[in-house]
């Protein structure tokens, strides 16, 4: 589900405002993304351990509201 809501969010924000908006989006994603793996690596993560984490961590922030 987490999936579906960033690719709709970006797919409308892209169709509505435009291609850029729908970047920034992308790039909020990827700079969440980043602190995550980030902070897991440094906490001594494995880094599969890591991406995995991070994108679950990611995914679990974003449907907070739902």
């Amino acid at each position: 589900m987490p999936i579906v809501l960033w690719l709709a969010v970006g797919g409308l924000i892209g169709s509505v405002v435009s291609p850029v908006a729908a970047g920034v989006e992308g790039g909020v994603f990827l700079a969440l993304f980043l602190l995550g793996f980030g902070l897991r690596r440094r906490a001594g993560h494995s880094v599969g351990c890591s991406l995995r984490g991070a994108l679950g961590g990611v995914f679990d922030k974003s449907m907070v509201g739902f």
